[in-house]
């Protein structure tokens, strides 16, 4: 342990699993359950609440559109990813939120509930990401990746109690279900430590301070825009088979199987980002993220194309294998690029994806779901031909500005700098720095 981090508080805990623990419940909490128990419980309120398929997609624009609003606030204000209170007010506003959905039928009240749980989500995540970044610093990358393995955890475990729900009760009841079980998940992530304030890290920098390590870098910024443009585009395509995958697979399928398929996902999740920085260590992250992509559109297109049982479920393990995977790669790369804030412009880029995704696929609902999952195959296929691009001429060796080469790829981590970028924002997160 060293002074600095002493004297900052950026040590890991005494018992990093601990701390594993307690930010993969928060993750199970916000993203898990708070974001994606929609998924599993779409199907009833269109069988049960008379929900229309363009309300439904109406829903999850809300949804993700203050995701978006939450996590510009952790770019504006950078001191929400720091603090307790904010962690713990979220975390008890998404879980109001989830039990007041069943309150009412009233759709533009449902907007405004999934409007703020989107918000509260984003929040949660983000403080939760950055806290297992910082503190974990200095541990075995696996370690982190098991603590974002949190998300699928929360995906399984809403899964399973929709599944279990939906032939004694009703949409109402699985609403409120999913409240307890994110109240349940608060208590292990409510003592979660936030990321540790860093000096000076408020103050403004002084002027010009910030661009001339881009001058005296390498020119990088044709590479950024490629990789923003293939997770953009991953951003709409993997949302709009997240959101409507389950109705889709019931379409085919009988009912059960979707649920059981949303079940897969999440269980298929919880080693994903584990698996994907291990294999980042032996392989270039452009072309692990040109595979994860590849496979993510095979599996999202996979139901559209042949009905039954076998393809939803392999769908389902395909889908849940990679989603965060591709995050996880994108954002590393990112920040081995040492573009200036490439993890907040990465993550806004995402988050206006996730937006646009259901717009795009709302004209295509009218028949179903099923056609909606072929054209998000080919935009995830498009984001992986922009990861192929990016294979193509991506720098694997960067100096750092006036020293070394630092952040070589593959097997290399990325720089201090580009820890705490990461640790400002993580995963769909938003970047501080």
């Amino acid at each position: 342990m060293t002074t600095a981090s002493v004297r900052y508080g950026a040590a890991a805990p005494r018992s990093p699993w601990m701390h594993v623990a307690r930010a993969a419940a928060a993750l199970a909490a916000g993203m898990g359950v708070g974001r994606f128990v929609y998924t599993p419980i779409l199907p009833l309120m269109h069988a049960q609440a008379g929900l229309s398929a363009g309300a439904g997609a109406n829903l999850a624009v809300a949804n993700y559109a203050g995701y978006l609003v939450g996590a510009l606030a952790g770019i504006a204000l950078p001191g929400l990813v720091r603090s307790p209170a904010v962690l713990r007010g979220c975390l008890v506003v998404l879980t109001l939120s989830l039990a007041a959905m069943p309150l009412t039928h009233a759709v533009p009240v449902w907007l405004l509930l999934r409007l703020v749980a989107g918000v509260a989500s984003a929040l949660v995540f983000v403080i939760a990401v950055s806290s297992l970044l910082s503190r974990l610093r200095d541990q075995p990358a696996h370690l982190p990746g098991w603590g974002f393995g949190g998300v699928g955890a929360g995906i399984a475990l809403s899964g399973l109690l929709v599944l279990a729900l939906r032939t004694v009760a009703d949409w109402q009841v699985a609403w409120w279900a999913s409240a307890a079980l994110s109240a349940l998940l608060t208590v292990p992530s409510w003592s979660l430590r936030p990321e540790p304030a860093q000096p000076g890290s408020d103050r403004p920098e002084p002027a010009g301070r910030g661009t001339e390590p881009a001058a005296r870098g390498p020119r990088t910024h044709r590479w950024f825009a490629v990789l923003l443009t293939s997770y953009t585009l991953e951003g709409i395509g993997y949302i709009i088979a997240g959101t409507f995958l389950v109705a889709a697979i019931g379409q085919s399928a009988p009912g059960w199987i979707g649920s059981a398929a949303w079940v897969l996902v999440g269980l298929a999740a919880v080693p994903s980002a584990a698996l994907w920085a291990g294999l980042g260590r032996r392989w270039s992250r452009p072309g692990l993220l040109l595979a994860a992509l590849t496979v993510q559109a095979a599996g999202i297109a996979l139901p559209a194309l042949v009905g039954g049982v076998a393809p939803a479920l392999v769908s389902a393990v395909l889908f849940g294998a990679t989603f965060i995977g591709v995050s996880t790669l994108a954002l590393a790369a990112g920040a081995h690029l040492r573009f200036p804030r490439s993890v907040a412009l990465l993550t806004a880029g995402y988050s206006v994806g996730q937006i646009l995704g259901p717009l795009v696929a709302a004209p295509l609902l009218h028949h179903g779901y099923r056609q909606a999952l072929l054209p998000a195959a080919c935009i995830v296929l498009a984001a992986a031909a922009a990861a192929a691009v990016l294979r193509v001429g991506y720098p694997h060796r960067i100096p750092a500005p006036g020293g070394p080469v630092r952040g070589t790829e593959p097997g290399a981590e990325p720089g201090p700098g580009a820890g705490r970028r990461l640790a400002s924002a993580g995963c769909g997160g938003t970047g501080a720095d």
